[in-house]
């Protein structure tokens, strides 16, 4: 018998460029899928290298939504992850892989419907965006767990359920090992709810992230058994604000 302490973050991606410069949409190609500002990039390579150094344990892999501002922030993550104190990158810390099942909620909510293209179709070109990751670090022969995007214009609850399914069967297929998922602001807040009962997410800020955690105890035979995860996240600390709801069972 053996166990291990599986550890998931769930990441927001860093300052996007629509929300500082508003006249950007007016040009661009693809109005719907901002790339990050310096300030955005900045911001994610510190947190990665908070990763790296105040963790307290590795990340394994990381899972990232195609959407650009998220590709930008992983590239920033990783490549603080993968160096030392002295910059040397070493590419075989980590494995990276771009899944559908993380992008944004592709809504009126999260997108306005004059930005989103008119046929739907938000047309992600994988290997343009893989080349954006550090080199070395993309598995290819990971297989996505949400094989296409999900179809404009999905509900807000089917977004959420769509993070949740995600996210869990992400740490299902990969027991042995700590995982980060880099998505939207929903994604992050939904990691949350799902992992703490009753918690009402009102703020999540560019690059905040929650960290839940389970034990998984290996058989011999090479069954396992996962034990709940629970939220380690305190509201405040990495940019995620919640509260508890109180409900007559506790006596209010």
């Amino acid at each position: 018998m053996s166990s291990f302490d599986q550890n998931v973050l769930v990441m927001r991606h860093g300052d996007r460029m629509d929300n500082f410069v508003p006249t950007w949409v007016s040009t661009a190609e693809r109005p719907w899928d901002p790339p990050l500002v310096d300030a955005g990039k900045s911001r994610a390579f510190k947190v990665g290298n908070e990763f790296r150094t105040q963790l307290g344990f590795p990340i394994h892999r990381v899972f990232v939504s195609p959407f650009l501002r998220c590709i930008q922030t992983a590239s920033q993550v990783i490549t603080a992850i993968c160096s030392d104190d002295s910059l040397s990158f070493d590419p075989s810390k980590v494995k990276v892989s771009i899944e559908y099942g993380l992008c944004e909620m592709l809504s009126r909510e999260a997108i306005r419907p004059e930005f989103a293209p008119k046929d739907g179709d938000f047309r992600f070109n994988i290997s343009e965006l893989e080349a954006l990751l550090p080199a070395g670090t993309v598995d290819h022969s990971a297989e996505r767990i949400y094989q296409e995007m999900p179809r404009w214009e999905e509900t807000v609850l089917g977004s959420r359920s769509r993070y949740e399914n995600v996210i869990q069967a992400l740490a299902d297929k990969y027991p042995r090992e700590n995982l980060l998922l880099v998505t939207h602001g929903e994604g992050v807040g939904t990691s949350v709810s799902t992992f703490k009962k009753r918690a009402v997410v009102y703020e999540v800020n560019y690059c905040a992230y929650s960290h839940a955690s389970r034990c998984i105890t290996f058989g011999e035979s090479g069954s396992s058994t996962a034990g709940s995860f629970q939220l380690l996240t305190v509201p405040g600390v990495t940019g995620i604000g919640y509260t508890i709801e109180e409900t007559l069972a506790d006596g209010v």
